[in-house]
């Protein structure tokens, strides 16, 4: 969420902060809520001293003899106001509050306007594998080698589904636990949360309310109050854990990261470009996250950037980091830099992972904030990333890997897991 006070003092900033990302924000209302809000508090400031001082007189009055009545009824009068002004104050806050909520962060001033055509690659690792025999695609090679069903997957739970067998649940464990043992071994600290989350997870990570319809909601004994839905990325529960808590500025940065399933409603036509594994509506990925002071948070993002081009580079694929402009940030995030990993079958880079900063949009969202060693209370900083999503690696691993006879060989970090050297 967006800080109010930056939007009274400089509203043409913010606003055109929020072109850039082609958001055009009506600020003048937002502005004239806050200033309703503020004249509704300065109002009952005003009712509530004028009945402390009509209060402090009935101790004298009473000693004097004279009648009290008259003051107790204009107490109660003056009650009454203040009731009625503190029903439109919730009126008024409730209103800006939404006005709020519905704002789309604040890109890093380095952050270039713009969509997806304005991304700009700053990496690129490795060189694109070539190959002296006709490749085969990762929906190819998973069928030959008895990895993935997607028949039956899609027959259990429709288009965007498939099923790990034999040793393409082995592969995917095996990759699940290279990110596990990884991070752990950089001092993260391992978290299996709910997949079912209640409705302030998904205010608070600030892809609710506008964002409601891209989730899978749950249907729970509670009915429609409960408002609990499928986590679609464990992000959404580790900005979280603490919200609503001040933490202490010694405790930070905290450095988690979690393995969930991602229940997500993909849209699209399942086309060639989209086959296979490449989009889904249910598949697993280990997600980091870190929660940090403002000092700490640059440092933060090179760090996750760092870990999870170190896990692409680990598996010995080809890829490359882009920046992305404002336009093709998520709505929470300031800054985001894509890991997209080479698929040789389609000619194009896909995603794997995505590092961002949201600065403090979702600690004002969900109240996380820190006490510095000052004594004085400000909001964290939460930045998040991929660590990694295997629905693309996975792809990415036997395509790159193929080898002429239809063989795949195993990326060397992973055999130990997998037991093997090549799929055959």
């Amino acid at each position: 969420m967006i800080d109010i006070n930056l939007i009274r003092t400089d509203p043409t900033a913010v606003a055109a902060a929020l072109e850039k990302r082609g958001c055009k924000a009506d600020l003048d209302e937002i502005i004239k809520l806050d200033e309703t809000r503020r004249e509704i508090i300065g109002r009952t400031e005003t009712l509530k001293a004028e009945k402390n001082k009509v209060s402090a007189d009935i101790p004298r009055l009473k000693k004097a003899g004279e009648n009290v009545e008259p003051i107790f009824a204009k107490m109660r009068e003056l009650g009454d106001r203040i009731s009625e002004n503190d029903a439109h104050l919730k009126a008024a806050e409730d209103a800006l509050k939404n006005a709020l909520l519905c704002l789309p962060n604040l890109p890093d001033p380095d952050v270039v306007a713009g969509e997806k055509e304005n991304n700009k690659v700053i990496k690129v690792w490795g060189e694109k594998p070539s190959f002296d025999f006709a490749i085969k695609n990762h929906v190819e090679l998973c069928e030959a080698l008895r990895l993935i069903d997607y028949e039956r997957g899609v027959k259990l739970a429709g288009n965007g589904s498939w099923l790990y067998t034999g040793r393409g649940a082995v592969m995917e464990w095996a990759l699940l636990n290279y990110f596990i043992t990884t991070h752990i071994k950089d001092g993260y600290t391992f978290i299996l949360p709910p997949h079912m989350l209640n409705y302030e997870c998904g205010l608070g990570a600030g892809q609710f309310p506008k964002f409601e319809d891209d989730v899978y909601r749950v249907e729970t004994a509670e009915g429609g109050a409960a408002r609990r839905f499928m986590l679609p990325t464990a992000e959404t529960a580790l900005v979280n854990i603490y919200r609503g808590e001040i933490l202490q500025e010694s405790e930070l940065p905290k450095k988690l990261f979690a393995y969930t399933p991602c229940y997500r409603k993909e849209a699209g036509s399942y086309r060639a470009e989209e086959r296979g594994m490449i989009r889904g509506h249910q598949f697993d990925k280990v997600e980091m996250v870190q929660v940090t002071s403002p000092e700490q948070s640059k440092a933060a993002f090179e760090e996750l950037v760092n870990k999870a081009c170190a896990l692409v580079e680990g598996l010995g694929l080809h890829y490359r980091l882009s920046k992305l402009a404002a336009g093709d940030c998520s709505a929470s995030m300031a800054r985001t830099y894509d890991i997209e990993v080479w698929i040789p079958s389609m000619g194009i880079y896909k995603e794997v992972s995505s590092v961002s900063n949201a600065n403090d949009y979702q600690a004002r969202r969900n109240m996380t904030r820190y006490r510095g060693a000052d004594g004085k209370i400000g909001y964290v900083h939460t930045l998040n990333g991929s660590g990694l999503a295997t629905s693309r690696i996975l792809p990415a691993i036997v395509e790159q890997y193929q080898n002429a006879d239809g063989s795949v060989t195993v990326p060397e970090v992973l055999r130990a897991f997998v037991g093997c050297d090549v799929l055959k």
